[in-house]
């Protein structure tokens, strides 16, 4: 592995943990959390917008980033969902290599379905 990222999406709270198990089976993610209660606003098609989310932090690879991105696309019900990718400085060898155990690198694994 590269390196190691974390990604955030926000998602309605009916689906959000449709989509941690997923990208967990899916081996995308070593870990997805789940964040319950997140008030967000936001600008949506001309209007300021105010709606109940949560938001996901997925544990992963910089070198399945790209996958990451299309599985979320794939099986999100946002028009346009958020990704953000943020990579790791910084952790416990231990949680890291963890991550590698958990995270497919070498093209296995499915894409989750919708």
């Amino acid at each position: 592995m590269t390196g190691y990222a974390i990604a955030l999406t926000a998602c309605r709270p009916d689906e959000a943990e449709s989509l941690a198990r997923k990208l967990v089976e899916s081996r995308l993610c070593a870990c997805v959390n789940v964040v319950r209660g997140v008030r967000s606003t936001f600008w949506w098609k001309g209007d300021i917008q105010t709606d109940e989310e949560c938001i996901l932090i997925m544990k992963t690879s910089r070198d399945v980033a790209d996958d990451l991105w299309k599985a979320v696309k794939k099986i999100h019900s946002y028009e346009v969902p958020e990704f953000v990718l943020v990579p790791v400085e910084l952790g416990s060898s231990e949680y890291l290599r963890w991550i590698s155990e958990n995270v497919r690198t070498d093209g296995s694994g499915s894409a989750p379905e919708n």
